[in-house]
C-alpha cells in the first residue's frame, strides 16, 4: 500500500490532499497542530492517520517522520502544504513575522524532506511542495511571503537535481487565489470582507474564478502517481491563467 504523509492537513488544501489520497486507495498520516480539526479530516476515511504537534525544529520534523514509518512501514510521498501568509509590506515586516514564515513556509519542508529522503529512496517516491504564484512573481505587502515561496520553488528545482539519481521526484504547485481559510485571514488581517476579497481574487483571474483545494489536491495526486514519473523539478501554475 502507497503511504503519503502530508502537512498542513487540518485545513484548505493540506485537508482536501488528504482527503484525495486517502480517496483514491493511498494510507495517509495528515498532520497539522489541530487536533481538532485533523480528527474531523480523519473520520472521512478510515485510511487516514493523525499527527498533531509542532514542526518548528529539525527534531520534530524528524520524529513526525519516523512516527510515520512506525504506522505504516514505509513512505512513499511527501506533501508539503503547511503555510502561513503575514500581509506587510517591507519596511512593517518585523523581525517575528520574518521568522516565522520562514520556519513554516521554508525550513519545515526542508527538514522533511531531509529526513524523509531515505524512506523515499527504497519507493522511488516523491515531494510536493505547495508554493504560490507569489513564489513566481511579487506581490505587494506580502514580502515575507513571497520571499519564502520563492525559495521553496527554487529549493524543489535543486532537489529535483540531487535526488534524480536516487529515483526521488521533486515539484511544486504554484496556487493562484484559492477559497481557504487562509484567504479568510488575509481578509481579516485587511479589514476587508471576505466575499468581497473572494470576487475580487475571482476577477483578476482570466477563468473569473477561483480554485478549489480539491483542484489542487488533484494536481498533487496525479503529481505522486505513476503518470507523472518522468516530471520532476517543475513548478506548476494552478492560476485559471493568472502567470499566463
Amino acid at each position: 500500500m502507497s503511504v503519503v504523509l502530508v502537512t498542513g492537513a487540518s485545513s484548505g488544501i493540506g485537508a482536501a490532499t488528504a482527503i484525495a489520497f486517502a480517496e483514491a486507495g493511498w494510507e495517509v498520516m495528515a498532520a497539522g497542530r489541530d487536533e481538532g480539526r485533523l480528527e474531523e479530516v480523519a473520520d472521512v476515511s478510515d485510511s487516514i492517520a493523525i499527527w498533531a504537534g509542532e514542526l518548528s525544529e529539525s527534531e520534530e520534523c524528524d520524529d513526525l517522520v519516523a512516527d510515520t514509518i512506525d504506522e505504516f512501514g514505509n513512505l512513499d510521498c511527501l506533501v508539503n502544504s503547511a503555510g502561513i501568509i503575514v500581509r506587510a509590506g517591507t519596511v512593517e515586516t518585523s523581525d517575528d513575522d520574518w521568522r516565522d514564515t520562514m520556519t513554516i513556509n521554508l525550513d519545515i519542508p526542508f527538514y522533511l524532506s531531509r529526513t524523509a529522503i531515505p524512506h523515499l529512496q527504497k519507493s522511488s517516491g516523491s515531494i510536493i511542495n505547495i508554493s504560490s504564484v507569489w513564489g513566481l512573481a511579487g506581490g505587494q505587502n506580502v514580502v515575507a511571503y513571497c520571499t519564502s515561496k520563492g525559495g521553496l520553488i527554487l529549493m524543489t528545482k535543486a532537489m529535483a537535481h540531487d535526488l534524480a539519481g536516487d529515483g526521488i521526484r521533486v515539484n511544486a504547485i504554484c496556487p493562484g487565489g484559492v477559497d481557504t481559510p487562509m484567504l479568510a485571514s488575509r481578509a481579516e488581517q485587511t479589514g476587508v470582507d471576505v466575499d468581497d476579497l473572494l470576487e475580487s481574487l475571482a476577477e483578476e483571474s482570466p477563468n473569473g474564478r477561483l480554485a478549489t483545494p480539491e483542484e489542487v489536491a488533484a494536481l498533487a495526486l496525479f503529481l505522486a502517481s505513476d503518470a507523472a514519473t518522468h516530471i520532476t523539478g517543475t513548478a506548476i501554475p494552478i492560476d485559471g491563467g493568472l502567470t499566463a
